[in-house]
């Protein structure tokens, strides 16, 4: 975008004293007109830059002047305006800090390119809880947070059968609205849900952080692997090419499309059988019983059953009136 490119012109300029249009169009990979225009939107809005003709000038800022967001340009600073996330820092104790860090930025930009940050932030919006659910108010977050900070260790209260235990805080994960505190205890890592803790007290002893420990990656794996433990079973069903559509909505999206990509080829009357991994039966019958008559259920027999009976209850409930 244009105001990321003018950034980078800034930039440029900074790091070299002088540079013809030529130079500047081909380390930005742009015209020589091009160039001349940025020049002249970037002096309309305030920064010192002048060009000078003939053998041995250029395109310069004047001496001494630098800008003060190095390295940060306006897509940068708009993306720290969006996604800082304020009603989730805020949770973390940081809210103040971010909005010190924004003000920041807003002030250290030139005009022009201020406006554009604003633009940015004031349309595009994170909401990270899901639809139809109340984020469950976690009551020690801040305490938590401070103590990953500060890697301090913290003697927690969990869960309704109220088990104490000295954790080391690693990390604090926004899953679908729902913090997680990931914490190493005896040798091993765990997650505890936020939500659950009932009480958090900060200890006066440290730990060293596993320098070898990397939070991303770590719960990627944690939760591949929660994913494929719940899905403890396979069935084998029949799927119309409307039930293909569907499956993903109603059953495990990644469980579904896995089972789609490994599919044989369609009958002649276009559907496809699928091996699918679920959760348990009763589960799976639950869920596919949402296809209607888009799916048929091969194996175990138990399924056809279950899905039988769910056909017959729903076709008796929902019988003709009167």
């Amino acid at each position: 975008m244009r105001a990321s490119r003018l950034m980078a012109l800034l930039f440029v300029l900074q790091r070299r004293r002088s540079a013809t249009a030529a130079e500047l169009a081909a380390e930005l990979e742009v015209s020589e007109r091009t160039i001349y225009r940025d020049v002249a939107s970037l002096s309309e809005v305030g920064v010192p830059i002048w060009t000078e003709p003939g053998p041995g000038g250029g395109i310069r800022l004047v001496e001494g002047w630098r800008t003060r967001l190095d390295g940060l340009t306006a897509q940068e600073a708009a993306a720290m305006l969006t996604l800082g996330a304020p009603q989730l820092l805020a949770e973390l104790g940081l809210g103040t800090a971010l909005a010190g860090a924004q003000a920041k930025i807003l002030a250290t930009l030139p005009e022009g390119l201020r406006a554009h940050a604003r633009i940015v932030a004031e349309r595009v919006h994170l909401d990270a809880p899901g639809w139809f659910q109340n984020p469950a108010e976690v009551t020690h977050l801040a305490v938590l947070a401070e103590a990953l900070w500060e890697q301090r260790r913290v003697r927690i209260v969990y869960g309704p059968r109220q088990v104490h235990r000295e954790v080391e805080p690693l990390g604090l994960v926004l899953k679908a609205g729902v913090w997680y505190l990931v914490a190493g205890v005896d040798g091993d890592v765990r997650t505890y849900r936020a939500a659950k803790i009932a009480e958090a007290e900060p200890l006066d002893a440290t730990f060293a952080r596993p320098a070898d420990f990397d939070l991303p990656a770590w719960w990627a794996e944690s939760a591949s692997r929660f994913a494929a433990s719940m899905l403890r079973e396979k069935v084998r069903i029949r799927v119309s090419p409307t039930g293909l559509r569907a499956l993903p909505s109603v059953t495990d999206p990644d469980a579904a499309h896995a089972a789609v990509a490994a599919a044989g080829e369609p009958d002649a009357e276009g559907w496809r059988e699928l091996l699918l991994d679920v959760e348990s039966l009763r589960v799976a019958a639950g869920q596919l019983v949402a296809l209607g008559g888009e799916v048929e259920a091969l194996e175990p027999p138990e399924l056809r059953t279950r899905l039988a009976e769910h056909g017959r209850a729903l076709a008796e409930r929902n019988a003709p009136l009167g």
